[in-house]
């Protein structure tokens, strides 16, 4: 299995928030700054990989009528470990997301990949997988919470490059993430279309 393709697949060709348009959830409402986009991606991506990988290794144990349970208790299993790193060692982006990181177990990439290829593959091809998705989510995050941050709020990561009053107020609030979510969409669809060109 060429490990490189199934780790380029979740960037470019099947990233989630730009091609596939799967949690959209996490997508619009961690974005309104950049730094909530990247610790939002990476978190996910953790629990994206390690449930990858034990699914993996218990595919073959696993009864087919009870499947989709035992993926989601791996899944949960993982964010309660995660939620309480992050609350233990990581206070402030514990008070950014608050929510949103127990709602990774329900997030529909985690287990569209444990089900579609995660119970199918080894390993290791699980494990590129997972940092494939995973790397393409929070590339797509980051971006978003990029524009949004930018364009809101004229900063990036917290630090100010626009004078407050080039600050488009929009971008910070609900609408902004679809406009800006919107518009990327097209971008990366539009550079899909012409490298396949």
């Amino acid at each position: 299995m060429n490990y490189i393709k199934v780790l380029s697949n979740g960037i470019i060709k099947e990233n989630p928030t730009f091609v596939l348009l799967l949690g959209m959830c996490p997508t619009l409402a961690t974005t309104t700054s950049a730094g909530n986009g990247l610790s939002m991606g990476v978190a996910t991506m953790a629990v994206l990989i390690c449930t990858n990988i034990v699914i993996s290794c218990i595919k073959s144990i696993t009864p087919d009528k009870v499947r989709i349970p035992v993926f989601v208790v791996v899944i949960a299993s993982f964010v309660t470990v995660l939620q309480m790193v992050i609350k233990a060692y990581l206070p402030e982006v514990d008070k950014n997301l608050g929510i949103f990181i127990p709602l990774i177990v329900v997030n529909c990439i985690i287990l569209g990949r444990a089900e579609a290829f995660a119970c199918k593959n080894t390993p290791l091809a699980s494990l590129f997988d997972g940092l494939g998705i995973g790397l393409g989510f929070t590339m797509a995050l980051t971006l978003l919470g990029m524009v949004r941050e930018l364009l809101g709020a004229g900063s990036l990561f917290g630090e100010t490059l626009l004078p407050e009053t080039t600050n488009i107020l929009l971008f910070v609030l609900p609408p902004g993430a679809f406009i800006s979510l919107g518009f990327l969409t097209a971008l990366i669809g539009r550079l899909n279309g012409r490298r396949k060109a």
